[in-house]
């Protein structure tokens, strides 16, 4: 082993962590002020339920040897999984850092359902889906599966994570249902600041997520960590022209959201492709990306925050572009269509595929299971009045002499605001 290397990935997998509660501070600020709370906790509660289920069983099922769908169980409640190496660092370390692309992958599906979408079944969903979707697919490209088999490049995560999450957001805005506000109102962010916040701690994040897969200190490690800095700039200087060119200003929100499409963008091909490469990569992936966005808005799909447009869209564009600009030449092998590989395109487009339709078809199976034993929504009246105060018993925001005017217990809440008359102009 090798403590450079060690010294590395302890530090990628701190900043993966931290991560997830950024995500929160993203999503948060983007919804209504009723709902901040219920959001950044939708992020923040991934680290519990789905970092334990990790490490008893989704490790495995990733990671163990097994078939080229899916990993054995050698490796369940942490079994052989210590202090021996695996490749330069600690077993364990590794499992620590895989475990945080599980954590925040199962995280970003709420931003298609926030504002709607009852905590516990949330919780469900996302402990089911990690085990029965994240888990094989992970499997497939970074676990000796069937995808890594077939020559697909993904560094650290275009399709495992970022398509991933965008198939199971689409299918599970649509079977949750709109917001009861949606296309009758204005549904405003509530604290821009929030979603700026959230962007600069998740490009900081990114560095570990991006160069902490090369799995050690080393000069793949630093191509990731140069091509994670240049590709956002990238999409975040072409979003600025389109932004002005189409309405003549450019707005926070959309500042933070072309960092992270730039970030989503080149994660697959990170480690692959050429700094001038990153710069082209993210200057393309902010066009179709951002039309998504303008598409979706004229669409009855309520996806509250985007995951499509900004991680499906952005990663499936990352995954293609890394088949045009891998370059053996700056990662050791790997090569692309600008480097006489033209197939590795199909391949990348093999993988997309893949993993749009299994992690889309299993996300429908989990949520109408789950809707058996527990309603998947919140009801009108309890959405009209606010999450923070209906599924946590709190608020973001108290009244303003900080006196709590809600009952202490969620449960007790949620009794009282379904029991109580709506008021007129509640609703807003």
């Amino acid at each position: 082993m090798n403590n450079a290397d060690i010294g590395w990935m302890l530090v990628s997998t701190a900043l993966v962590l931290l991560m997830t509660p950024a995500l929160g501070f993203f999503y948060g600020g983007m919804v209504r002020a009723k709902n901040a709370l219920n959001t950044i906790m939708m992020s923040v509660m991934s680290l519990g339920p789905v970092t334990v289920l990790w490490a008893l069983i989704g490790y495995s099922l990733a990671f163990a040897p097994g078939s080229p769908v899916v990993g054995g169980l050698s490796f369940a409640g942490l079994n052989g999984v210590g202090l021996q190496a695996q490749g330069t660092i600690p077993h364990a370390l590794f499992m620590a850092f895989q475990g945080t692309f599980a954590i925040i992958t199962a995280a970003l599906i709420s931003g298609a359902i926030v504002e709607r979408m009852r905590f516990g079944a949330y919780l469900a969903f996302i402990m089911a889906w990690m085990v029965v979707v994240y888990a094989p697919v992970a499997h497939w490209v970074w676990g000796g599966g069937f995808l890594a088999s077939a020559g697909a490049l993904d560094f650290a995560g275009g399709a495992v994570v970022h398509v991933n999450a965008a198939s199971a957001a689409l299918v599970a805005a649509m079977v949750v249902g709109p917001r009861k506000d949606y296309g009758r109102q204005a549904i405003l962010p509530h604290n821009v600041p929030f979603t700026l916040l959230g962007a600069g701690l998740l490009w900081c994040g990114w560095f570990g997520f991006n160069a902490g897969s090369a799995l050690g200190a080393t000069p793949i490690a630093a191509l990731a960590f140069v091509n994670t800095m240049l590709a956002p700039s990238a999409t975040l200087a072409v979003w600025t022209v389109l932004d002005l060119v189409r309405g003549g200003r450019v707005t926070a929100i959309g500042a933070a959201t072309a960092i992270v499409v730039g970030l989503v963008a080149v994660t697959p091909a990170a480690g692959y492709i050429a700094p001038l490469s990153s710069l082209a990569l993210g200057a393309i992936a902010a066009v179709p990306s951002y039309f998504a966005l303008i598409l979706r808005a004229r669409t009855k799909l309520d996806d509250s925050l985007d995951v499509v447009a900004a991680h499906g869209v952005g990663g499936a564009t990352g995954a293609l572009l890394t088949g045009v600009f891998a370059d053996a030449a700056w990662s050791g092998g790997a090569s692309g269509l600008m480097s006489g590989n033209a197939g590795q395109i199909l391949t990348q487009l093999y993988s997309v595929a893949a993993v749009l339709a299994y992690s889309g078809a299993a996300t429908f199976v989990i949520l109408k299971l789950i809707a058996v034993v527990m309603p998947l929504r919140s009801t009108g009246r309890t959405e009209g009045v606010g999450l923070d105060v209906t599924d946590h018993g709190e608020e973001a925001y108290t009244a303003g002499d900080g006196a709590i005017l809600i009952p202490p217990a969620g449960i007790a809440a949620r009794t009282a605001i379904e029991s109580a008359p709506l008021r007129e102009g509640a609703a807003s």
